[in-house]
């Protein structure tokens, strides 16, 4: 078995890195000020906090983990800790990972760091290899024909096939190459078990309808939604 993680542990940090970037990586790889003019703030989607990285010849994206909504003006960069499997840096580090397993189009996590703030309390960033040239669907939703869609419809369905739930299906985390398609953003996803209800795959659908209305509007939703879902429905597992 291929060796995919190295954990060390620093005080009340720790680090998960891929032993491809064993002896390289540091906690100053994680605040993007360390990094000066080879760092530079992506701009679409999310909450801010993302940066993409020019490390040597390797060009990555660092990604901290920001609250959203009210709770943010309390604890912005805080989440509760319960137990380091469940840090969200580090699930989301083993889940790619696990993906990558399954040969599903995502990125390489490169590592995922994580500082606890109090015993009950910390907070966490991941960095993981750039899909170069590389544009959010969002940016790209009038341009593409049916084909296109129906790639895309055939591509989450194999997510789905392999039990993946993708917590914030969206416009924003389906990365287009030509006619090649990646999801990116694992944040607070999972692998479910072949015995659960399907149920998730129906609403996992529904967020990514939702954010096609919210980006492009409910007529070109319509347009492009049949070409989708008969992708979808042709798609085979792996």
């Amino acid at each position: 078995m291929v060796e995919s993680e190295i954990c060390i542990r620093e005080r009340a940090s720790a680090m998960l890195i891929h032993p491809d970037y064993e002896g390289r990586v540091t906690q100053d790889w994680f605040n993007a000020a360390t990094w000066g003019d080879q760092a530079r703030p992506v701009s679409s989607g999310g909450r801010g906090g993302a940066w993409f990285l020019q490390a040597g010849e390797d060009k990555l994206v660092l990604r901290e983990y920001r609250r959203g909504g009210l709770v943010a003006k309390f604890a912005r960069y805080a989440y509760a800790f319960t137990r380091e499997a469940d840090v969200r840096s580090f699930a989301e580090f083993r889940l790619l990972n696990a993906m990558l397993s399954k040969g599903l189009p995502v990125p390489r996590p490169v590592a995922a760091w994580y500082r606890k703030l109090s015993p009950i309390q910390y907070r966490a960033a991941i960095i993981i290899e750039r899909l170069e040239n590389t544009s959010p669907l969002a940016d790209l939703i009038a341009e593409l024909d049916g084909d296109a869609w129906e790639s895309i419809g055939e591509t989450i369905r194999r997510f789905h096939d392999a039990g993946v739930m993708h917590a914030d299906l969206n416009c924003f985390n389906v990365l287009v190459r030509d006619e090649e398609y990646f999801l990116i953003d694992f944040d607070k996803s999972r692998l479910t078990a072949d015995s659960a209800p399907a149920r998730w795959k129906e609403a996992n659908l529904d967020r990514f309808s939702r954010s096609l209305v919210k980006v492009a509007g409910e007529h070109t939703r319509a347009k492009v939604w049949s070409y989708f879902m008969n992708g979808y429905n042709r798609g085979m597992a792996a």
